[in-house]
C-alpha cells in the first residue's frame, strides 16, 4: 500500500537517490567508482595513455614545460618536466598549479591537432602564464581549460 510508513521512506530514499545522481552527473567529471572520468579525444588523460594517435611534431612527447611554455614555468615547475608527465600528473586535485598546468599541456596538443579547438597555441600558453600569477588564477584558468578539452572533438 502506497500510504504505509515503509513505502514512503522507501519513495523518499528512491527520489533523494534520483536528485543525487541527477546533480552529479551534471557537475564536473572526477574520478570515482560513482563519478564518470572523461576520456575524451582531448583530454589530459588521452594525451596522457594515447598508444592510436601520433602527438603533434611541432611539440613531442619529451619536450620540457619550460621550453614550450617559457622562462616563467622554470619558476614553478622542474625544469625537465616533459609535456607527457605534466598530462599524466595526478597530484591536481588539491593543486591548482598543477591544475592548470595539466590541462595547459592538452590544450597546447588539441591547439596543434584538433581543427576548431577555440584557442590557438600562443592563446594557450598566454593562458598558462596568467594562472602563474597566483594560485587563485590558476584554478580560474585551469576551469577555463578544462571545459575547452572536455567540448573538444
Amino acid at each position: 500500500m502506497v500510504n504505509s510508513p515503509h513505502s514512503l521512506s522507501q519513495l523518499a530514499l528512491f527520489l533523494i537517490l534520483c536528485c543525487y545522481f541527477a546533480s552529479s552527473s551534471t557537475s564536473a567529471a572526477r574520478p570515482g567508482f560513482l563519478f564518470p572520468v572523461h576520456r575524451g579525444r582531448c583530454t589530459p588523460q588521452y594525451w596522457g595513455s594515447s598508444k592510436r594517435e601520433e602527438w603533434p611534431k611541432m611539440v613531442p612527447q619529451r619536450s620540457t614545460v619550460s621550453k614550450v611554455f617559457g622562462s616563467r614555468a622554470i619558476e614553478r615547475f622542474r625544469s625537465d618536466l616533459t609535456l607527457l608527465e605534466a598530462a599524466t600528473r595526478n597530484d591536481d586535485v588539491e593543486n591548482a598549479y598543477a591544475r592548470v598546468l595539466k590541462q595547459s599541456s592538452a590544450a597546447l596538443l588539441n591547439s596543434y591537432s584538433r581543427l576548431g579547438f577555440p584557442y590557438r597555441a600562443w592563446e594557450v600558453k598566454t593562458l598558462l602564464l596568467k594562472g602563474l600569477i597566483s594560485e587563485k588564477d590558476a584554478a580560474q584558468q585551469a576551469h577555463i581549460l578544462k571545459m575547452a578539452n572536455e567540448a573538444c572533438n
